[in-house]
């Protein structure tokens, strides 16, 4: 047995390894959005799909012999397409959807070692069940997971604070070919193996019950829905939290890592899943997933992970569990594992093509909810899932007393602390008495005991968890609905949702009505409507903030290159004079329709206005391939993901790049407001290997409502420029975060280090 376990616990390893290393490399050239993660975990779930089938056809038409020699050659070719690191050549030149880009090229680069590694765990264990056929093959799926998870849990840990991303691809290299070795004298053993036709039999010794020894349609049926679900889950999941905080490693590979700890628990045995357990957790995940999704970034960034991270956990725990319940003889083993491989492949398709091609907003996360819990529902009726039953109506009950803790401010003392929970228990259950009435009435009548049986089943005991399935896809309706006010127009595509809203008001005057464009949680802007106020610089570029204070300062006053990554709402063009040159680099053209229709700040600008399409880092390195540095007195970096800068933004080779573009007194502006991430120890290392002169200007003091607190920081090779009064009174004291130890390059980053927590 150990050959194969090494075989599967290594190639498990290198097969998720290689996720984030590989996502790391090509982030920085499609704008680092939270997109491109979405599309690489739907090119690994393609190929798993495809390893899968190769592992289940194989094993079912060639004979040992033939199925050894096929892979051997495989292991070999696979090894001559080393190294994975991807060509130049597949940096994008231009804007659009890049997804089939993206896919494209992580076939070229990476394809076929993925799909033999993808391979290994079913194909191992097949190999395993013809040589030994007495002992069950179902754990070396764990051990597969627990070679994943180690991966996973690793990288951001250890491999990503220790190596850069060069030494990285060189160890996997050396692992792979270990792996071959491993997996070819596998390959030789079971070569050496006669054929024997009973292998393909039932095992007598094995756990499965003999009427699931042969699954049928619903079966298969629901081992692609759980599956499914799980996997858009996953997606989802990961979207939402990299979408407000950060495309990072980490917010990659927690929810990856509690994908895979529930596919090892409730593989292990069956004792890790107990149905009315799980399903009461559930229940309170889906009320803590509404308060969230209400809350949105007001609340704490530990709230949203424990809540988002826990709810994911627990539905999987869910899915997987039902599905270790429907598992199969071992005989269809790799049939069994090419269905749940195909489910996940579905809902890796759902979220990163789908689901932008057909809704306006992210709703992947409520519907793959809502899914779940009408799921359950049947499995209930199909298995006479009492405890499916009673744990949602427990999970039930116990929500109506977490919600009102977690909202529930950190108090100073025990007394206050029972004030604000009795406070917020009230109001929560004024708010939602209607349905917590109707939802306790429903499990009343479903299970109101019968003479002589008072808890025997009844197929009406279902009827209570389709009702909750239909109140749960109501509250997530209304909130919906409710978040429509005030929308006037919406918009998502590969780099994130956008919202714009009209606040008017009934008085006969516009000077304060306003409109605000938003992307995910986080404003971008906003502008006046009146003419009185229509160019006034708001929210973050106030005349006292860094960049206001930068660009009043700038002699002369006219004739000034101006350059902005990221567009918005176009704010930062209401400094524009007549005879300024503003050069705006956006990487979404949605951004630039909806600053254009619904904003004037850039049609009102006196000064000339040009939008380059494209990622803003990619295009400047392009101008200077073709000898056109453009001499910007002032680059304001102010380009986010939501609440998110993109991390390539941020590197040694980026600042170079932005240098060569600004005059030798030219100045960069950065701006690093942000609730989840200190990005200021990351530009102060920057500003010391470059030699360059700093100011971190905090405007916190403004008393207008339409000005919000902001973090610039100012960099220049003048650091006399700096000296200028109204500068200096502003400027910070530097940083006492010594955390990060060198600067950020291509091939270092670490955002896992600065995190708020």
């Amino acid at each position: 047995m150990l050959p194969y376990a090494l075989a599967i616990f290594t190639g498990a390893f290198l097969l998720f390894q290689v996720q984030p290393l590989i996502g790391k490399y090509i982030l920085p050239w499609f704008g680092g959005s939270p997109g491109v993660w979405t599309t690489c975990l739907l090119f690994f779930q393609v190929l798993l799909l495809g390893g899968y089938a190769y592992a289940h056809y194989s094993s079912r038409h060639l004979k040992p012999r033939q199925q050894a020699l096929l892979h051997l050659g495989l292991l070999g070719l696979s090894l001559l397409a080393l190294p994975i690191i991807p060509s130049e050549s597949g940096k994008p030149d231009g804007t659009g959807n890049p997804t089939w880009r993206i896919l494209i090229l992580l076939t070229v680069t990476l394809g076929l070692p993925y799909f033999v590694l993808s391979a290994t765990g079913p194909l191992m264990q097949q190999w395993f069940n013809r040589t030994n056929p007495q002992a069950s093959p179902y754990r070396l799926y764990a051990l597969s997971n627990i070679g994943s998870l180690l991966a996973l849990i690793s990288y951001p840990f250890y491999f990503e604070s220790t190596f850069t991303r060069a030494v990285q691809a060189t160890l996997w290299s050396w692992g792979l070919g270990l792996f071959a070795v491993v997996c070819g004298y596998c390959a030789l053993r079971l070569y050496r193996t006669p054929a024997n036709p009973e292998s393909d039999k039932p095992l007598a010794s094995s756990p499965v019950p003999p009427d699931v020894a042969s699954p049928d349609t619903s079966d298969k049926l629901l081992w692609l829905g759980f599956s499914a679900i799980a996997s858009t889950l996953l997606l989802a999941t990961t979207n939402k939290l990299c979408q407000d905080v950060a495309v990072i490693p980490f917010l990659w590979v927690l929810p990856l890592c509690l994908y895979l700890l529930s596919f090892i628990l409730c593989f292990d045995h069956s004792r890790w899943y107990r149905r009315g357990l799980f399903n009461g957790l559930l229940v309170i995940g889906f009320a803590v997933v509404h308060y969230l999704l209400e809350s949105g970034h007001k609340a704490p960034l530990n709230q949203q992970i424990i809540g988002y991270a826990g709810t994911l956990f627990v539905a999987c725990m869910v899915c997987h569990g039902e599905l270790y319940r429907l598992r199969p003889a071992p005989r269809h083993l790799t049939g069994y594992y090419l269905w749940i491989s195909a489910g996940g492949a579905l809902g890796g398709l759902i979220v990163a093509v789908i689901a932008p091609l057909v809704f306006n907003r992210y709703l992947e996360l409520q519907l793959g909810l809502w899914a779940l819990s009408y799921l359950l529902a049947v499995v209930c009726f199909r298995s006479q899932g009492k405890a499916l039953v009673f744990g949602a109506a427990a999970g039930a009950l116990l929500a109506t007393v977490i919600i009102p803790i977690m909202r529930v401010s950190s108090p100073e003392n025990a007394r206050e602390w029972l004030t604000f929970f009795w406070s917020e228990f009230k109001g929560f259950h004024r708010e939602g008495w209607p349905e917590i009435t109707l939802l306790f009435a429903a499990f009343l009548i479903a299970v109101r005991p019968r003479r002589g049986h008072p808890l025997s089943w009844h197929p009406r005991w279902v009827a209570f968890l389709l009702f909750l399935s239909f109140e749960l896809g109501v509250l997530f309706l209304v909130q919906l609905r409710s978040s429509d006010e005030s929308v006037v127009a919406s918009s998502r595509n590969f780099y994130g949702t956008l919202k714009v809203m009209d606040y008017g008001f009934d008085d006969d005057s516009e000077d304060d009505d306003y409109v605000l464009l938003q992307n995910g949680a986080i404003t971008h802007g906003l502008q006046f409507k009146g003419a009185n106020r229509a160019m006034w610089p708001t929210t973050y570029y106030g005349k006292n903030s860094g960049v206001g204070l930068a660009l009043r300062h700038l002699t002369p006053l006219h004739e000034r290159r101006i350059g902005l990554v990221g567009l918005g709402t176009g704010s930062l063009a209401a400094y524009g004079e007549p005879g300024d040159y503003f050069r705006i680099y956006e990487i979404n053209s949605q951004v630039e329709h909806l600053a254009r229709t619904h904003f004037t700040y850039l049609a009102r600008c006196p000064a000339k206005v040009d939008v380059i399409l494209g990622d803003a880092r990619l295009m400047m390195e392009n101008e200077l391939r073709r000898d056109q540095p453009q001499e910007f007195d002032l680059l304001a970096l102010d380009a986010f993901s939501s609440d998110a800068i993109p991390v390539h933004l941020l590197t040694r080779e980026a600042m170079a790049t932005y240098l060569q573009h600004l005059k030798p007194d030219g100045i960069l502006a950065v701006h690093t407001s942000n609730r989840y991430l200190d990005l200021r120890p990351v530009v102060e290392n920057l500003a010391k290997d470059f030699d360059l002169g700093i100011a971190t200007i905090f405007n916190d003091h403004e008393k207008d409502w339409w000005i919000y607190q902001t973090t610039w920081i100012l960099l220049t090779k003048d650091k006399a420029r700096l000296e200028m009064e109204e500068i200096r009174q502003a400027t910070a004291r530097p940083s006492e975060n010594e955390t990060l130890t060198r600067p950020w390059t291509d091939d270092y980053t670490s955002l896992f280090e600065i995190l708020k927590m």
